[in-house]
């Protein structure tokens, strides 16, 4: 069972420094139909203008996994960290017991386009901790490759939730694979370009929540950029 999640369909929000699509309800966005898929609770895709961000705000108990398509994004937290976050990076953040933290497009003349992603965390009460990681291309094309999981498999972000992300570069025609053990749940969110995910095309900013499938297969139509959440 494949339920697409088109992007036209998202919430949205332009407060002119930030532009931000909503998968699932989010601040001012209330859809009761889509508040989360298992453990994956905020799939928001962000722009945010020159010079602009979100100020020092808290977060605790939840995983953060962020990505940046183009542009910079500038992180300072409460745990001492500040680094600058490029094209192709990840950092994935645990609020656990809290954390304080700013985001911030540190160009001039220069947007920033992002996706940020929260998942529930397997428990409350996990110690504030950071990491920031890119993975090399040769390692992404064609390949589902794990950015992130429980246990930092194959040098993979470590997240405090059974679930595995992983993301994959690839060319036109190219074709992956990725089977789904029984009781296991998958997202498929298209970054950039135009997929097909057993049979149903998925254009760019769209969604798929799956469950109930043996096997995945996502095929190319055009270059594209996916990222793909293995849940419980």
């Amino acid at each position: 069972m494949i339920n697409v999640r088109k992007a036209a369909d998202r919430g949205h929000a332009n407060h002119g420094w930030l532009d931000t699509y909503h998968t699932f309800s989010f601040a001012g966005y209330v859809d009761r139909d889509h508040v989360h898929f298992r453990s994956l609770r905020v799939m928001n895709e962000d722009r945010v203008a020159p010079g602009q961000g979100f100020g020092t705000h808290p977060h605790n108990d939840m995983e953060i996994v962020t990505y940046v398509l183009e542009g910079a994004l500038e992180h300072k937290d409460s745990m001492g960290n500040g680094e600058v976050l490029r094209p192709g990076e990840f950092q994935r953040m645990t609020a656990g017991t809290g954390i304080t933290h700013s985001e911030f497009n540190p160009s001039a003349d220069e947007p920033v386009h992002l996706y940020q992603i929260w998942l529930f965390p397997d428990r409350k009460g996990h110690t504030p901790s950071y990491e920031q990681k890119r993975f090399p291309d040769e390692q992404l094309k064609n390949e589902l490759r794990v950015v992130a999981s429980p246990d930092a498999e194959d040098g993979s972000l470590l997240i405090h939730q059974d679930a595995k992300i992983f993301l994959s570069k690839l060319d036109d025609g190219a074709v992956v694979e990725h089977p789904l053990v029984d009781g296991r749940h998958a997202w498929l969110q298209v970054l950039r370009g135009k997929v097909t995910l057993n049979g149903q095309p998925l254009d760019t900013s769209d969604g798929a929540a799956v469950s109930e499938e043996r096997m995945l297969k996502i095929e190319a139509d055009e270059d594209a950029e996916i990222m793909l959440f293995d849940l419980a």
